[in-house]
C-alpha cells in the first residue's frame, strides 16, 4: 500500500511547477499530450516499425500519430458517401449548392442556384429511376459527360442506392470507352446528346447496357431502338419524372462496399480500373479536413474534371462542409469569364494552369518597364520577405499593386490548392504574394483515393508536398539502381510508398497488376521518388516509372526538367525526349504565339505567318536560349539541358492524343506524334555537336 501511495506522490510532483513558477498563479502543470508532443517535433513523426535495412523509417501525420483517421472525428458516424451527402442535406438544406450559368435556351447569364435540399429530392428521384427500370443493387453506372450538376446528383443517387458510380472520361476515344463498359458490366449509362452519338456507334458491342440516359435532351428526340434490343434510351427528365413518382428508400452501402471505379487512363496500355469503397473516399476526406476547413459561406468552381480523383475528391468535401458549387460552361476558353462571374473564394488548379498566370503576369510586368517595374518588384521583394519571416505584409502592396491581380480570379480567392504534378517554388511564391490567402500542394493519386500529403497551414517553405495525410503512413523504400537509400545525405531518399484506410482496394479484375503494387504488408509502392525534409515535409525529386537512361549511363526524370523550362516566356507547353542510344535531350515546344510574336517585332523578323516563324533557326535559337537561362537558375546538370529545340504550333491536348484527363504527357504517343521532328533534331545535333550522340 505504501509503494501505491508513493507512486501517486511521485505522479502528483511530475506535474508541480518549481518554485520559480509559483508565484504565477496555480502550481499544478499538465504535461504534454501525445499529440503535443509530436506537434513540437515536426510536421510529422517517426514510427518505430522496422524495414528490412533496420532503419525506422515510418512516417505519420503529427496531427493523428497514434490512430490513423478513418472518419471525422466531430461525426464518426459518417462512414460512406451516402451518409456524407445526407449529413449535407439535413445540415445545409436551404444553403446554395449547385449553381450553373447556362439558361434553358443554351444562353449565359448570372449564377442559377440548386439548394443541398432540392439535390437531395433529385439525388432520391434518379436513384429511385434506376430502380424502377430494373437496375439492380451493386450494378455498375456509367457516367459520361463533363462537370454540370447532374453528374454529382447521379452520383449521389449511386451512393444512396448502392450502385457502383464509372466515370467515363468524354475525351475518351470510342474503343476506350467501349473497353471499360464492358471490363466493368456497366448495366446504365448517363450522357449528354453529344456523348450519346458516340454512343450510338457502338451499342451494339456493349451487351451489358440496359439503359441509357441523356442529361439535356428532349424525349421527342431520342432515338428508337428494337424492342429486341433489351436497351432503352430516355430523357434524364424522363427517368427523374418516373421516380419522383415511384420513390423507393434508400438501400445505403456499407463503408467496405465499393462506391466507384476509376480507371486511370494512364499512357500506356489498356485502362486500368482503380477500385475505391466508400471507407477509402471518406477516410481521405476526413483526414484532409484536420489539414484544410471550409465553410457554408465559401464558392468553390467546378472546372477540373469530374472523372479525376483529385476533383471528385474535392467535392466530396465541399459538399460536406455545406459549400457552394458554381460550374464552368464547359469551355476552357471561357473559364476566366465563369472566374468574373462567381467570384469564388476557393480555386483548386493544376500546375500547368498556374505555370501560364505566372508567366502571363511576369512578361506582362517585363513590357511595362519603367516606374510600374520597378514599383512591382519593390511591392514584391517587400511582400515575399514578411511571408518568408512569418509576418503580415503591409496592406500598402495589396492596394497599390496585388489587388489588380487579385481580380483576374475574382478579387476573393482565399485558399488555392495544386495538385496532380509538381508546382514550381519560384510559382508557389508567386501566387503567395500576388493573391494572398492560402496556398497549398498537395501529392496523391488515385490508387490511394487522392491526397498523400498536403502542405500545412503556416508552412511558409516551398519546394515540398508536405506532411502526409493524417488518414495514411509513408515509407520510403531503397531504390538501389537509381542510387536512390535511406542512408542518402544529407536527406533519406527512397521510393514512396503508403499505407492506410485510403489505399484502393485493388485493380479490378487484375490481381495481377495489383500484386505489382501492393506488397504483402499493404504498402502501396507508388513508383514516385522522395526525400524526407526536415520537420518531416516530403518532397518529390523524381518519378521511378518514366526515367531513362542516356548513353553515357545518366538517368533522366523528364517531367522535372519540363516543370523547370514550364517558366520560359516562349513554352506553353514541352516534351523533353531521350534515350540510350544518344547522349543529349531534345525538345518539342508548344509555344506561345503572343510571346514569339513579341520577340519577333524586337528583332525586326518579318514572316509570313507563325509557321514559318516557328522554322525560322533564329526563334529556336532565342528559345533555346531562353530555356539555357532558365535551366541554369534551377541549377539544372550538364546532361539535363536540352541541346536541340522543335516549335510547334498546337497545343498537347486531350484531344489529339498528348495529354491524359490529368494533363500528363502521353511519352509513348508523344514520341510517336513527333518521331519526324526528334529524328530531325538527332540528325541536326550529330553534324553540329562534336560530342558522340549514338553509342556505336
Amino acid at each position: 500500500m505504501d509503494y501505491v501511495v508513493q507512486r501517486r506522490i511521485r505522479a502528483i510532483s511530475g506535474h508541480l511547477l518549481g518554485d520559480v513558477d509559483r508565484e504565477q498563479g496555480s502550481q499544478l502543470e499538465t504535461n504534454a499530450t501525445a499529440g503535443e508532443f509530436v506537434s513540437g517535433q515536426g510536421y510529422s513523426v517517426v514510427l518505430p516499425e522496422k524495414l528490412q535495412s533496420g532503419k525506422w523509417n515510418v512516417y505519420r501525420s503529427a496531427r493523428s500519430p497514434l490512430k490513423l483517421v478513418e472518419t471525422y472525428p466531430e461525426h464518426p458516424n459518417i462512414r460512406t458517401l451516402h451518409d456524407n451527402f445526407a449529413y449535407s442535406v439535413d445540415t445545409f438544406r436551404d444553403y446554395k449548392y449547385l449553381g450553373t450559368r447556362i439558361r434553358s435556351d443554351g444562353t449565359v447569364g448570372e449564377y442559377k442556384w440548386m439548394t443541398y435540399g432540392e439535390a437531395g429530392t433529385s439525388r432520391s428521384a434518379v436513384g429511385s429511376g434506376l430502380v424502377y427500370h430494373g437496375i439492380p443493387k451493386g450494378a455498375c453506372v456509367g457516367l459520361y459527360f463533363i462537370n454540370r450538376p447532374e453528374w454529382l446528383i447521379v452520383d449521389h443517387a449511386c451512393a444512396a442506392y448502392s450502385y457502383i458510380s464509372v466515370p467515363l472520361y468524354d475525351t475518351l476515344g470510342p474503343d476506350a470507352v467501349k473497353y471499360i463498359v464492358n471490363h466493368a458490366t456497366v448495366q446504365a449509362i448517363f450522357c449528354v446528346p453529344q456523348t450519346l452519338s458516340n454512343l450510338l456507334s457502338f451499342l451494339s458491342h456493349m451487351p451489358s447496357v440496359r439503359l441509357v440516359v441523356v442529361v439535356g435532351g428532349a424525349d421527342e428526340n431520342m432515338p428508337s431502338l428494337p424492342s429486341t434490343s433489351g436497351l432503352e434510351i430516355i430523357s434524364y427528365s424522363r427517368l427523374h419524372d418516373e421516380g419522383h413518382i415511384n420513390l423507393q428508400p434508400f438501400c445505403p452501402p456499407k463503408p467496405e462496399d465499393i462506391a466507384t471505379i476509376c480507371y486511370t487512363s494512364g499512357t500506356t496500355g489498356t485502362p486500368k480500373g482503380a477500385v475505391l469503397s466508400h471507407g477509402n473516399l471518406i477516410a481521405n476526406v476526413a483526414g484532409s479536413s484536420l489539414v484544410l476547413k471550409f465553410y457554408p459561406s465559401d464558392i468553390y468552381i467546378s472546372y477540373l474534371p469530374l472523372a479525376h480523383i483529385y476533383e471528385r475528391v474535392n467535392q466530396i468535401a465541399m459538399a460536406h462542409f455545406g459549400v457552394a458549387i458554381g460550374f464552368y460552361q464547359g469551355d476552357n476558353m471561357k473559364l476566366m469569364d465563369d472566374i468574373a462571374a462567381l467570384r469564388p473564394t476557393l480555386f483548386c488548379s493544376v500546375p500547368r494552369l498556374y505555370n501560364r498566370i505566372y508567366a502571363g503576369i511576369m512578361n506582362a510586368v517585363k513590357s511595362s518597364g519603367g516606374l510600374r517595374e520597378k514599383l512591382f518588384n519593390a511591392a514584391y521583394n517587400a511582400k515575399m520577405q514578411a511571408i518568408a519571416n512569418g509576418k503580415t505584409p503591409s496592406p500598402i502592396w495589396d492596394r497599390l499593386v496585388f489587388n489588380k491581380i487579385r481580380e483576374k480570379l475574382g478579387g476573393r480567392v482565399r485558399c488555392m490548392t495544386s495538385g496532380a504534378s509538381p508546382l514550381s517554388p519560384d510559382v508557389m511564391d508567386f501566387l503567395r504574394v500576388c493573391f494572398g490567402g492560402l496556398v497549398i500542394e498537395g501529392y496523391g493519386m488515385t490508387e490511394t483515393s487522392c491526397v498523400i500529403s498536403a502542405m500545412d497551414e503556416g508552412d511558409n517553405v516551398t519546394g515540398h508536398v508536405g506532411s502526409p495525410n493524417p488518414s495514411c503512413e509513408v515509407k520510403l523504400v531503397d531504390v538501389p539502381e537509381m542510387n536512390y537509400t535511406s542512408e542518402d545525405q544529407p536527406y533519406p531518399r527512397g521510393e514512396i510508398c503508403v499505407r492506410g484506410p485510403i489505399v484502393f482496394r485493388g485493380y479490378y479484375k487484375d490481381d495481377v497488376q495489383t500484386k505489382e503494387v501492393i506488397d504483402e504488408d499493404g504498402w502501396l509502392h507508388t513508383g514516385d521518388i522522395g526525400l524526407w525534409l526536415p520537420g518531416g515535409r516530403l518532397k518529390i525529386i523524381d518519378r521511378k516509372k518514366n526515367i531513362f537512361k542516356l548513353a553515357q549511363g545518366e538517368y533522366i526524370a523528364p517531367e522535372k526538367i519540363e516543370n523547370v523550362y514550364a517558366k520560359c516566356k516562349f513554352i506553353s507547353q514541352c516534351f523533353i525526349y531521350g534515350d540510350s542510344l544518344n547522349s543529349s535531350l531534345v525538345a518539342v515546344v508548344s509555344v506561345d504565339h503572343e510571346s514569339l510574336k513579341a520577340w519577333a517585332a524586337s528583332e525586326g523578323i518579318k514572316y509570313d505567318d507563325l509557321q514559318q516563324l516557328c522554322n525560322d533557326p533564329r526563334a529556336r535559337a532565342a528559345v533555346l536560349a531562353d530555356m539555357d537561362h532558365i535551366g541554369k537558375q534551377a541549377q539544372l546538370r550538364g546532361f539535363e539541358f536540352a541541346k536541340a529545340v522543335t516549335l510547334v504550333l498546337e497545343p498537347f491536348t486531350l484531344e489529339n492524343g498528348l495529354l491524359t484527363p490529368t494533363f500528363k504527357v502521353k511519352r509513348p504517343q508523344a514520341k510517336a506524334y513527333f518521331a519526324k521532328a526528334i529524328e530531325n533534331m538527332y540528325a541536326e545535333l550529330s553534324t553540329t555537336d562534336p560530342s558522340p550522340q549514338r553509342l556505336l
